[in-house]
């Protein structure tokens, strides 16, 4: 009993001494600075006046300058900004400074008081009223702004996130193509290959005549505009004429292209895997002859190392097909690959009806010209495989492919100038778009995009879908990998009916 009542007297002793104590620890202190991305969050679609309450203490942003009025081409008196305080996250808010916008150039950073100023949005643009020029510090001056590469695709979805921010659009067509009298001056639709937009050149503005290229990186912003409906559509502004930078002049079509392919039927893949391609015109292969060629770089696979080669490496690193008799007619679908002419493997449907320009036993005979036979034409490891279609029968360490396609990325790819060529296509680039470096191999420079690997033994069909317009020698919607799982009794409608198209 007495050392219950000792104990608690000392516990009562150490409570009051603690709590008399005075407190030294000054306790954290909120930013001044609050975020773009959390004051877009604050706009409910209504306006919304700023005060240290709803911006949770804060009272000014710290961003950097992206508009550049001396082009003419930009909403008079906006000044634009942009930052990535919150989570990395880039966003950008326009603010209507009137004349004083112009002295603010990109690069400029800047600190402003948005305490007591209006959250509104006007015209599909959401601003911050209110901000005079007295309101805005600029801190220095110069500042490198990072490259943000956005596709049209990513704006349409999510028109809010990108609106006010810098980004570069890359090879951009117009649609339709232009005369070569033509010039930016007006609104003329812009594709990239994931989407189109409204790119907006006012008649005015000091680059309205320049010529308006087949091919081009449009720098720029983002601006929505209010639909009937009231969600918002993204129309996209370059500043000056500097912001467009020419990439081509010239259109390249692609005569056959890469839409599909069998590579892991169900059950044995021996003589079963297969790939689906399509013309863009119409090819007698007994005339103009092609070669499609498979790149398997699963460990087994040898020579082992990077592909000194090429495609041309041969052994069990590439096998080719050689393309010299059939024909196939514009937009449509024809085949390469086993023997069997199955659709998923033992024991699945025939699709021998199809139009196929070369199928034999690859796992008994060789490849015409190089690879040894084999099991499987594309890995099944996990290890990059690819496919590539060339203009030719004849291929090299030089040939360059019409087009190209990659699977996964492991094992040795490229090293030192020794790997495996691409094409200009929507996953590849020959020279970088932004950089401008030459970077004609898969896994060099951005030439980083492949499809996924599929579990083993299931048997799915890798559709890739996709619009192909031969007069912008483009692909206006760019590939995508869809997993088709197939059964023994699947038709070849189930490979056909939703792939790629070509248009007239």
């Amino acid at each position: 009993m007495k050392k219950i009542c000792l104990y608690t007297f000392l516990l009562s002793s150490l409570i009051s001494f603690w709590g008399c104590k005075k407190d030294t620890y000054p306790g954290g202190q909120i930013s001044p600075y609050i975020a773009i991305f959390d004051i877009r969050n604050l706009h409910r679609g209504q306006d919304l006046v700023l005060n240290t309450d709803n911006l949770k203490g804060s009272d000014r942003l710290a961003a950097m300058v992206v508009s550049d009025h001396s082009g003419g081409n930009l909403p008079a008196g906006l000044l634009v900004v942009q930052d990535a305080r919150r989570l990395s996250m880039l966003r950008g808010i326009s603010i209507p400074l009137g004349e004083a916008a112009a002295g603010f150039v990109p690069g400029d950073s800047v600190i402003i008081n948005i305490e007591g100023k209006t959250l509104s949005r006007e015209g599909g643009v959401l601003q911050i009223k209110g901000v005079t020029a007295g309101d805005v510090q600029k801190v220095s001056s110069g500042n490198t702004i990072p490259i943000n590469r956005v596709t049209i695709g990513q704006m349409q979805a999510n028109p809010d996130a990108y609106e006010s921010t810098l980004s570069v659009i890359v090879k951009g067509t117009f649609d339709p193509l232009p005369a070569p009298t033509d010039v930016l001056s007006g609104n003329k639709t812009l594709n990239d290959g994931f989407g189109d937009i409204l790119l907006q050149t006012e008649s005015a503005a000091a680059f309205a005549n320049d010529s308006a290229y087949v091919t081009a990186n449009y720098y720029g912003i983002v601006f929505n505009v209010e639909a009937k409906e009231g969600q918002l559509v993204p129309q996209f502004r370059v500043r000056t004429g500097k912001d467009v930078v020419k990439l081509s002049s010239k259109i390249e079509v692609a005569p056959v292209l890469i839409t599909g392919f069998m590579s892991d039927a169900a059950g044995a893949d021996g003589n079963n895997e297969y790939v689906q391609l399509m013309a863009t015109t119409d090819i007698d292969f007994a005339v103009t002859p092609y070669a499609v060629v498979v790149t398997n770089n699963a460990n087994a696979s040898t020579p082992t190392g990077y592909p000194a080669a090429g495609w041309a490496t041969g052994n069990m690193r590439t096998y080719k097909f050689s393309l010299s008799q059939g024909k196939a007619a514009k937009g449509t679908f024809f085949y390469v690959g086993g023997a069997n002419k199955l659709i998923n493997g033992p024991n699945s449907t025939s699709i021998s009806a199809a139009n196929w320009i070369r199928a034999f036993d690859y796992t008994k005979n060789d490849g015409d010209g190089f690879g040894l036979k084999t099991g499987g034409l594309l890995a099944n490891s996990g290890n990059a495989s690819g496919i590539a279609v060339f203009r030719d029968s004849a291929v090299t360490v030089n040939s360059t492919p019409v087009d190209v396609m990659f699977i996964s990325t492991g094992g040795s790819l490229f090293q030192s100038g020794k790997g495996y060529r691409i094409a200009n296509t929507d996953f590849y680039d020959i020279i970088n778009p932004i950089t401008m470096a030459q970077q004609p191999f898969y896994r060099q420079g951005s030439n980083t995009l492949a499809l996924s690997y599929n579990t083993a033994d299931m048997g799915y069909f890798n559709m890739l879908g996709g619009i192909y317009n031969p007069a912008l020698g483009k692909w206006v919607r760019a590939r995508a990998q869809n997993n088709v799982l197939l059964t023994k009794t699947s038709a070849l409608s189930a490979i056909e009916g939703e792939g790629a198209t070509v248009l007239k």
